[in-house]
């Protein structure tokens, strides 16, 4: 049985008021809301997959952000050149809100400024933006952006819509795997450190 993600059913619910104030909120902001959230996701994902590693987990919590960024392509590309904005604010939000799970799911205190301001220099780095404002506004607009040129979408949303839909669904999944997979590497040699702390303070004690 697939792993619920309640994201989905926001995504399907999200109005063109409701995606502007989810551009105009600050990227900081975003990522403190999306801290609880995160938290009741891994935890209902690691009592679901008790014998997963956590590798395992990392990549279902990937799969099911790629079904909802499919998902998103789809409905949005079938508009063409008139679902661009909308579907690369929903990507860039999604692809934050995958990275604040994968730091959750790899025990990252997301309370400490320093590990927020890790993830969202992890973020500017796999989205393709580059460093961050981390306070300022409109920092999804920019990293629709990038994907806008990066992944030929402007191109592509002037093509026919059923050819645009699957296109569009199909290059939103692999920008979500890759986002995820760069975030895995960086959280999993952020966990071997901590683990070697660990080991180092029982040694000490």
């Amino acid at each position: 049985m697939a792993f619920y993600d309640p994201i989905a059913d926001k995504v399907k619910q999200l109005t063109p008021a409701e995606l502007k104030k989810l551009a105009d909120t600050k990227l900081s902001d975003l990522v403190q809301q999306e801290v609880p959230r995160s938290r009741k996701r891994v935890l209902e994902l690691e009592q679901r997959y008790p014998s997963a590693g956590v590798r395992e987990r990392a990549q279902r919590l990937i799969d099911e952000k790629k079904h909802v960024a499919s998902m998103t392509g789809g409905v949005f590309g079938a508009f063409g050149l008139l679902g661009l904005p909308a579907d690369l604010t929903v990507m860039a939000w999604l692809q934050l809100v995958l990275l604040v799970d994968l730091a959750t799911l790899y025990k990252v205190n997301l309370k400490s400024e320093r590990a927020r301001n890790e993830l969202l220099d992890l973020y500017g780095y796999t989205t393709g933006v580059g460093p961050v404002q981390r306070s300022g506004p409109r920092v999804l607009g920019k990293v629709a952006e990038v994907l806008l040129t990066k992944g030929g979408l402007q191109t592509l949303g002037r093509a026919m819509p059923f050819v645009a839909a699957p296109v569009t669904a199909y290059l939103n999944n692999q920008h979500i795997q890759k986002v995820g997979d760069h975030a895995v590497r960086f959280y999993e040699g952020f966990d071997k450190a901590h683990a070697k702390t660990k080991a180092a303070s029982r040694k000490a004690g």
